[in-house]
C-alpha cells in the first residue's frame, strides 16, 4: 500500500477494500496455498499469521487515515 488513495465515500471504500484484498490474496494467499501444499505445519502456521498480518496492516492502515482527518 505504498499509493496514496483519497476516500470521501462509501464507494471509494468499498473499491479500497476490494483492490487491497486482491493483493493481499494473491502475495499472502499464495503462500499459504504453497505452504499448505508442500510445507510443514509450521511453514502453515506462519503463511497463516502472515496472511493475518496483512489483513490487519490494512485495516490499520485505513483506520490510522480515518484519525488522521
Amino acid at each position: 500500500m505504498e499509493e496514496q488513495v483519497q476516500i470521501g465515500n462509501r464507494g471509494d471504500f468499498g473499491q479500497w477494500a476490494i483492490e487491497v484484498a486482491k493483493l493481499i490474496v494473491s502475495d499472502q494467499g499464495f503462500e499459504l496455498a504453497k505452504a499448505a501444499r508442500e510445507g510443514s505445519e509450521d511453514d502453515v502456521r506462519a503463511a497463516g499469521a502472515a496472511l493475518g498480518q496483512a489483513i490487519t496492516d490494512a485495516l490499520m492502515e485505513v483506520y490510522d487515515g480515518l484519525i488522521e482527518e
